[in-house]
């Protein structure tokens, strides 16, 4: 993994002292609109970066935003964060962040802008398909996975957005109000993680303000905590237009400026910091600070020198990269209900299969904001299945509600400092008509005993950079198709693509739901092999699917999407910690997830060894396939004093067993995190003096309790 050394950083304290102060000035702001300026004379490239989390975006021009290249720029489609932390698997998230930076290095680009990390406080935000939980300890272990994969590559990954990013809506101006305790505990956790435990390079500041004031402008946020606190020695870029004045970020611990407009020379660290420079407004040693910060993470990348010819060369849109989208995809899956075993279905007894659903013949590599790709190839649920079925089971496909085909252009980019707008009007006499005709057909198909499977779930009409969801419906009517669709035939299986929650009425009468997050090239693949056994799903959730979006505690105390400013009342009862601790009645809990096996737990013990808190127990395979557990560690602090959330996540492990196989398992948690919370009587970090222990599937299938001794 890449990291800076001592060494790097006296080369780039040299190299600064030799440069001029226009040199220096170029070096920290845009020359591209992906890249910053460099300094030929002493040998100092541009430092290239590109978006983003879901693969390395096409290439455009220098000083616009229309695509540059025709074939040459295609790159594999990697699932999607949400559908990453679904996982729960470290190993996958290490391996997505592996093909993410040898694509990102076979492309040239020097910093690929993610993981996004950002706590899911509302499931309305229209980035939360990037975004991975609402659990910090979750995000945190799959975040710091990843970074390690990209850095594997000579690239440096980019931690974002710090912080406390948590909605689209005015996301340049809103002022969010916070406490210390809850961005102590939710907010600035996994950032926290990514530098100590990643060693990430690069961190992005957000557009936002943080208890009035602007992240890119924040001493308390990028010095007194990223840098001093954390350690954090590499280099923080602003988002793209995040900087609002030159010496306020000047001054402060953010290093370059990038923007969306073609106007380099004028950005804020452009002419205007050189002439403040100039004034004696802003000091020159603190722009020295900034160019010293990047050319360490430049050297550390060997990209100053003679340590170019030992840079890592990569590759990207290669067969051994889909393939491992494809393993992370299969982990990705949610089976979230299987009344009476409807599933998996069996291939080998269908002679033909009903599809119903618009989203089983759409692809969505390409929308969703900065997250779009040019990817070389997406296999959609209905191409999975017939591939999968051959030329034995007769597929018949009827569209059932109509939802356009999402093909995002570039234009959106130049329109991002704007808050975006959707609509789902559509006509109603030609929705009766496909709802009508898909009814009928489950009907025929129910009546013969041949199955009916519906795919339907959002898109990046719907979950999407600069646009926030205003409701949790199905769009598209679907809620009503599914209805008449259930009734006509009993047995229809559903299946979601989605990327963030919804509101599911008809979710008593439904037997089979299966979600499927955006899951990258190879998505539709890994659905047809769960749904017809090949493959065991193991996904569980990482975060609460809620019954209605009332219950959510943003929207119960009504401070998400505002404009202006946006109060978090809730503290730190964000997702599971709000719902459990208040038991609040939900549609599917934080971490559930069904196999088509099950999984005995037993014999738990707890010890304090040193400095750590070792959890063990065994767990058995007590059906009759082959499958993987997901095994979740929360701890209920007590003794603080404070009011605390009934249950916190604290560790977790993936667990392969055979049928009837059993395994001891630990999971090992240090005691100064699983103990911490920050304290309001002190202002300060504090450790809980004893805890409840509870091991479990999800945080309300509890399996073992047990104490802390």
């Amino acid at each position: 993994m890449t990291v800076i050394t001592e060494a790097n950083k006296a080369k780039a304290k040299d190299l600064t002292a030799k440069l001029t102060l226009d040199e220096k000035i170029a070096i920290v702001h845009a020359a591209g609109l992906f890249r910053s300026g460099g300094a030929e004379r002493l040998g100092i490239p541009s430092l290239k970066m590109d978006d983003g989390p879901m693969g390395v975006r096409a290439e455009l021009h220098n000083d616009n935003w229309m695509p540059l290249y025709n074939t040459r720029d295609y790159v594999t489609y990697l699932p999607s964060g949400s559908a990453v932390a679904s996982t729960w698997n470290r190993e996958l998230a290490k391996k997505t962040g592996e093909v993410l930076g040898e694509e990102a290095r076979g492309r040239g680009k020097d910093v690929i802008l993610g993981p996004s990390i950002n706590i899911k406080r509302s499931p309305l935000c229209g980035r939360n398909f990037e975004y991975m939980s609402e659990d910090p300890v979750l995000t945190a272990a799959q975040g710091v996975a990843y970074i390690k994969g990209v850095q594997e590559s000579d690239v440096a990954a980019c931690a974002k957005h710090y912080a406390v990013n948590s909605q689209e809506t005015d996301r340049l101006d809103v002022d969010e109000t916070v406490s210390e305790r809850a961005l102590r505990e939710l907010y600035l956790p996994a950032f926290e993680a990514a530098v100590r435990d990643g060693g990430v390079l690069s961190v992005m500041g957000a557009y936002n303000l943080v208890n009035g004031e602007q992240c890119c402008e924040s001493r308390k946020l990028l010095d007194d905590i990223l840098r001093d606190e954390y350690g954090f020695d590499g280099f923080v870029v602003s988002d793209w237009s995040a900087v609002k004045r030159t010496k306020e970020s000047a001054e402060v611990g953010l290093d370059v400026e990038m923007s969306v407009t073609p106007n380099f020379d004028e950005y804020y660290f452009a002419q205007p910091l050189k002439k403040a420079v100039e004034a004696g407004e802003v000091k020159e040693s603190d722009v020295d600070k900034k160019v010293v910060r990047v050319l360490s993470v430049m050297d550390a990348l060997h990209m100053l020198g003679d340590a170019r010819k030992t840079r890592k060369t990569g590759s990207y849109a290669t067969l051994d990269h889909a393939a491992k989208a494809l393993d992370v995809a299969r982990e990705s899956i949610v089976l979230l209900k299987n009344d009476g075993g409807l599933l998996p279905l069996d291939e080998h007894a269908m002679t033909r299969l009903l599809v119903i659903g618009a989203n089983a013949d759409r692809i969505h590599s390409n929308g969703g904001g900065s997250a779009v790709i040019k990817a070389l190839h997406e296999v959609s649920p209905l191409l999975g299945l017939n591939g999968a079925l051959g030329g034995n089971v007769e597929i018949e496909y009827v569209l059932g509600y109509d939802a356009k085909q999402v093909n995002q252009d570039e234009s959106w980019q130049e329109e991002s400092l704007e808050n975006s707008k959707g609509s789902d009007t559509q006509d109603e006499e030609h929705a009766k008509a496909l709802r009508d005709e898909a009814v009928a057909k489950a009907r025929e198909y129910a009546a013969a005993g041949d199955p009916v499977l519906f795919i339907g779930g959002l898109d990046h009409e719907h979950d999407l950079e600069g646009r926030d969801r205003t409701d949790m419906r199905l769009p598209y009517g679907q809620d009503k198709l599914i209805e008449a669709l259930l009734d006509a035939a009993p047995n229809t299986i559903l299946a979601f693509v989605a990327g963030s929650p919804v509101e599911m009425p008809w979710v008593d009468k439904a037997k089979a739901i299966v979600w499927n997050w955006y899951a990258g090239c190879e998505s539709g693949i890994a659905l047809a092999e769960v749904l017809l056994g090949r493959v065991n799903p193991s996904g569980h959730l990482p975060e609460t699917f809620p019954v209605a979006l009332a219950d959510e505690p943003a929207h119960r105390i009504g401070t998400f999407g505002l404009k202006g400013h946006v109060d978090y009342k809730e503290d730190i009862y964000v997702g599971y910690r709000y719902f459990d601790t208040k038991q609040v009645p939900v549609l599917f809990p934080f971490g559930h997830g069904l196999s088509y096996t099950s999984f005995e737990y037993s014999d738990m013990t707890v010890r304090r060894v040193d400095d750590e808190i070792r959890v063990s127990f065994a767990v058995r395979n007590a059906g009759e396939r082959a499958g993987k557990t997901v095994a979740q560690v929360y701890l209920g602090l007590e003794g603080t004093g404070e009011d605390r959330p009934a249950k916190e996540l604290k560790g977790f492990a993936k667990v392969a067993l055979e049928a009837g196989e059993s395994r001891q398992v630990e999971v090992a948690m240090p005691a100064a995190k699983a103990l911490r919370y920050w304290s309001n009587a002190s202002g300060a970090y504090a450790l809980a003096p004893q805890a409840k222990v509870y091991v479990g599937e999800s945080v309300e299938d509890i399996r073992l309790s047990g104490r802390v001794a």
